[in-house]
């Protein structure tokens, strides 16, 4: 039994290999030692006695028929002179294979070394780690309302008021009651609805309705405003599109006329005081499991008083500032190492996390999303407020993680294979190289007898 399995195509390559190994072993050259002393012997002699020795050349010679077989007559000669049955492993001896098996491991092993992190790379990571969680404890905060509105920590505080400076609210009100903005997916109660939406209010229709939702909005939204529809997710889950016919007039008929009324009902919801969701938050709607806490309420439920508390787009922009921390560390950090490495500023620019351009950047980003997550959900443990949760980090930790466990499981394996079989093929374009200068000599010389 053969360690490895072939194909036809390589059990082919095998019988042919072994038939030529064979051929070679029958070649023995001819002591040719004695006949050079003789011809010396001859030629001291020669010139002893004043004969001028004609200069060697090697013209007397004859052109050898070169003219190889084909594949498949190749082939067959093999099959009848070897059989079938061969192995590659049957061609090295077993010292050979030991040292094949030793080449590869090093080949490995160069490939990982590219990969592995030093404690620079883990410094830098954790470093960013902990910097996004401080950014996520000290500055972001947890939302609470007060009688002077909506506060949490100084940095949201301040997007907070940048929001409302960017978007004053007499602006967003005169834009919220202009036909401009007015979208069919509106409803704030069921009175005009066909279809009954369970928990349909005033407070809760952004966050039941896709179409307020700031990234499917642009899907779902649009739409629903060429269709006049509205869909939502209701507060027990279920999922409603409903014709709203008594909206009829907020109806476009051009997805571009369309695109522009969902970019202005988004601006003029912004900032009211029960504000745009998270994006994609109206989807954990659908998670009507799980008793989590003193209340054993569901997930669903969780994330309704969450946003009923406060926890909406803007304070997600707030957030994202701490996954942004981590990112921006350690692309800086990395960069400034590659560039001291003796990498130019080109190949040091760490925009794209791919493995072949930058071989240990995304790791480095997972060990800092994974500190910083990790971070926070010791503030979730602590304060025992889902209010603390850091969506936008959460969300960072999930996508780092699915393409590391890709990398390890996947990717990895395929590549190092592929590096393995690179070097080696670089080393066999050598050999063949002077196989072929000594085939091109042979065919433009002669072979000297």
């Amino acid at each position: 039994m053969h360690r490895l399995s072939y194909t036809q195509t390589q059990g082919d390559i095998n019988n042919v290999l072994a038939y030529q190994d064979g051929l070679l072993g029958e070649i023995s050259m001819p002591d040719l030692s004695p006949a050079d002393e003789s011809i010396a012997r001859s030629e001291r002699i020669l010139t002893d006695l004043g004969y001028t020795l004609p200069e060697r050349s090697p013209s007397a010679s004859f052109k050898a028929d070169l003219t190889p077989p084909s594949w498949e007559e190749l082939s067959a000669m093999a099959l009848s002179e070897v059989g079938s049955d061969n192995s590659l492993e049957d061609l090295f001896s077993e010292d050979e294979l030991r040292s094949n098996e030793a080449e590869i491991r090093e080949l490995n092993e160069q490939y990982n070394q590219l990969h592995r992190l030093d404690r620079c790379d883990i410094a830098i990571a954790a470093l960013a780690g902990v910097l996004a969680g401080a950014a996520d404890i000290l500055l972001v905060g947890i939302p609470e309302k007060t009688h002077e509105g909506l506060k949490a920590g100084p940095l949201s505080d301040y997007i907070r008021d940048a929001f409302d400076r960017e978007f004053p609210p007499d602006e967003m009100e005169r834009l919220a009651n202009s036909k401009a903005s007015k979208v069919p997916f509106d409803a704030q109660d069921n009175r005009n609805t066909q279809f009954h939406v369970e928990g349909l209010s005033a407070y809760y229709h952004r966050l039941l309705s896709l179409g307020h939702d700031p990234l499917l909005g642009f899907v779902v939204g649009v739409s629903d405003i060429l269709t006049g529809r509205m869909t939502t997710i209701d507060k027990s889950g279920a999922v409603v599109s409903q014709v709203m016919d008594v909206y009829d007039d907020r109806i476009e008929k051009d997805i571009f006329a369309a695109v522009a009324k969902q970019v202005a009902h988004l601006m003029s919801d912004m900032t009211t005081s029960m504000g745009l969701p998270a994006p994609l938050m109206g989807l954990f709607n659908l998670m009507q499991f799980g008793s989590i806490g003193e209340y054993e309420q569901t997930v669903a439920e969780i994330v309704q008083g969450m946003y009923y508390e406060g926890y909406d787009f803007i304070h997600f922009c707030s957030m994202s500032v701490s996954a942004a921390v981590a990112e921006a560390v350690v692309r800086i950090g990395y960069a400034i190492k590659r560039v001291r490495e003796g990498y130019s500023i080109s190949e040091s620019i760490p925009f794209s996390t791919d493995r072949e351009a930058h071989p240990k950047l995304a790791t480095m980003l997972f060990i800092a999303h994974s500190a910083a997550t990790a971070i926070n959900a010791g503030k979730v443990y602590f304060t025992e407020n889902p209010l603390a949760i850091n969506y936008p980090q959460w969300l960072a930790f999930a996508k780092y993680s699915y393409q590391q466990l890709h990398w390890a499981i996947l990717t990895k394996p395929n590549l190092r294979e592929s590096y393995a079989l690179g070097e080696i093929a670089s080393e066999l374009d050598d050999v063949y190289h002077q196989v072929n200068e000594v085939f091109a000599d042979i065919q433009n010389g002669a072979i000297v007898i």
